[in-house]
């Protein structure tokens, strides 16, 4: 347009055309502002006659959550409001909120001593199997007496924590993992620890006393941890939260652990190595295992996984089968808080799930890992076992059997 004129350089012409589109601009800026008084005077003569005014809403916002039928639901809904930030500002801000009188508290002072209350709000109560009904009975207890610690075991810090749920009658299953994959110390140049979760037996469960066989265990061995509790299917979630409880306070630095059953066969070595080639940013909600996605409760009464609609409602989360499954050590401190906002529930697999949920999570699934065992037709390869990281189940004499097949370097799987 100015080819005779270097960049930069402003003519007389180019000086008033910048004003002018200032002039233009002020204009267009003062009749707006003109609009907008006319349209606010306009505004309060409508609202000044009475005609379309602003309507003040007669119902408060906040509504109120209608009370679940399920006994856990319900339950649940109590402990949302409780840990609720937004419930909890506005009700000490003295706002027009309510809690509706069913989310009142009803137990007893003591969260460890047996609901009474409860056989009267779940209508099939005395129906349901004995161990289902303590659970129950004591489902809002969280603390029990620990009888046995190891509390520098985690001294070193280890690279993978492999955390066995147990029983105390298993001797021959703990000693058979001892020897095998669950071989404390380094493993593929990496720290490894072994510890076995314990609760305690009842004579109504019909166990023999076998606590005197257990000290001399515990102190020859030194990697068992259990706690004043009775130990069954439906208080496996009790083990799960006491677990995760004594880590954050006794091996918060591990970086990984492995949750397992006593009868599963673990490839430890091939764990190792799939740690080791985790980014940082992986590793932060690292969570895998054998996936169990689009569930819905068991409500066939004759399983063991049976859960009346009287209990709980809906679909369960993903959650990664409770045989075994591997997670960061750092996602475990968050799980050990979720925890403490999710109410306990009778199969702890699913409850994992839960906890994974309330924090925005889901587990991974892995094909290395297989809850549900493999083909009969492979169980005896032993180069199938090079490329599982879990298998379950196995018995200790099938864990000594695969072992060597894992650690034996001269067997050619090409």
């Amino acid at each position: 347009m100015f080819p005779n004129v270097p960049f930069g350089f402003v003519t007389q012409r180019g000086g008033n055309m910048s004003a002018c589109r200032k002039k233009l601009c002020m204009i267009m800026m003062l009749n707006a502002f003109v609009c907008l008084l006319v349209c606010v005077s306009w505004s309060l003569r409508r609202h000044k006659g009475g005609r379309h005014s602003v309507r003040i809403p007669s119902k408060r916002f906040w509504h109120q959550q209608e009370k679940s039928k399920s006994f856990w639901n319900k339950e649940q809904q109590r402990l949302d409001f409780i840990f609720n930030p937004i419930v909890n500002s506005l009700l000490s801000s003295d706002s027009l909120v309510e809690l509706p009188d069913w989310l009142n508290d009803s137990g007893p002072p003591d969260p460890c001593q047996p609901d009474e209350k409860v056989p009267m709000q779940i209508m099939d109560y005395n129906s349901l199997p004995k161990g289902f009904q303590d659970f129950l009975l004591h489902m809002r207890c969280r603390t029990y007496p620990m009888l046995i610690n190891q509390p520098h075991v985690c001294a070193e810090r280890p690279f993978l924590l492999l955390a066995v749920k147990s029983m105390i009658p298993h001797f021959e299953r703990r000693q058979a993992i001892r020897e095998t994959w669950g071989r404390a110390g380094v493993v593929a140049n990496r720290m490894v620890v072994t510890l076995f979760l314990l609760g305690n037996t009842s004579p109504v469960d019909h166990f023999p006393d076998l606590l005197g066989m257990l000290d001399h265990e515990a102190e020859l061995h030194k990697d068992l941890l259990q706690w004043d509790y009775r130990d069954t299917f439906y208080n496996l979630t009790l083990k799960e939260v006491l677990f995760l409880d004594w880590f954050s306070k006794h091996c918060p630095h591990a970086q990984f652990i492995l949750k397992g059953d006593d009868d599963v066969f673990v490839n430890t070595v091939g764990i190792v190595g799939l740690l080791e080639g985790l980014s940082e940013k992986k590793a932060k909600d690292f969570f895998i295992g054998d996936v169990i996605s689009d569930a819905w409760p068991n409500r066939n009464h004759r399983l063991k996984y049976f859960v009346p609609e009287s209990v709980f409602e809906g679909r369960y989360p993903s959650y990664a089968g409770g045989g075994g499954y591997l997670y960061s050590g750092e996602l475990a401190l968050r799980l050990h808080n979720a925890s403490r906002q999710v109410v306990l529930y009778p199969i702890d697999d699913v409850y994992t799930g839960m906890c994974l949920k309330k924090l925005g999570l889901a587990p991974e699934k892995h094909a290395g890992f297989r809850t549900f065992d493999i083909d009969a037709k492979y169980r005896d390869n032993p180069c199938v076992y090079r490329n599982l990281m879990l298998v379950h189940s196995r018995t200790p004499q099938e864990m000594l059997t695969i072992w060597p097949w894992i650690i034996h370097p001269e067997l050619d799987c090409q």
